[in-house]
């Protein structure tokens, strides 16, 4: 499936992915970062696209320029391409990276209990609304 851009599929009814995906269209002043729901067509399709179960997501999805990064790897691009201080985060990069995706699963497991659950998806408001695929 091709992208354009860089794309973020989220949990949309994730109040953590949801506080997530606020952060960035705070700090991504470029603009750089699209948003698709795992719950949404769109994301459904680029999750399976990229090998991952979209009734199972345990895994964050950045797709960019058509190539796919999942869990910390992604957590860390995306913040390191906001730029600036942000970049700082590529030195996570010095942990062993089945270290840092069992750390990342494990809070992906337990996301719900800790952080909550939405009845709906994230709604953007109209201002953001281009920057969302579904």
């Amino acid at each position: 499936m091709k992208t354009e851009g860089a794309v973020i599929v989220f949990d949309g009814v994730c109040a953590l992915c949801s506080r997530w995906v606020r952060f960035l269209l705070r700090f991504d002043r470029q603009g750089r970062y699209r948003f698709a729901a795992m719950q949404g067509e769109q994301g459904r399709r680029l999750l399976a696209a990229h090998g991952l179960d979209p009734d199972d997501p345990l895994s964050f999805l950045l797709v960019d320029d058509d190539v796919a990064y999942t869990d910390t790897d992604a957590i860390m691009r995306v913040v390191s391409g906001l730029g600036g201080v942000w970049r700082l985060a590529g030195v996570v990069r010095w942990i062993p990276q089945a270290l840092r995706d069992r750390g990342y699963r494990w809070l992906a497991r337990n996301r719900y209990r800790w952080f909550g659950r939405h009845q709906t998806c994230f709604l953007p408001t109209p201002e953001q609304r281009a920057r969302f695929l579904d």
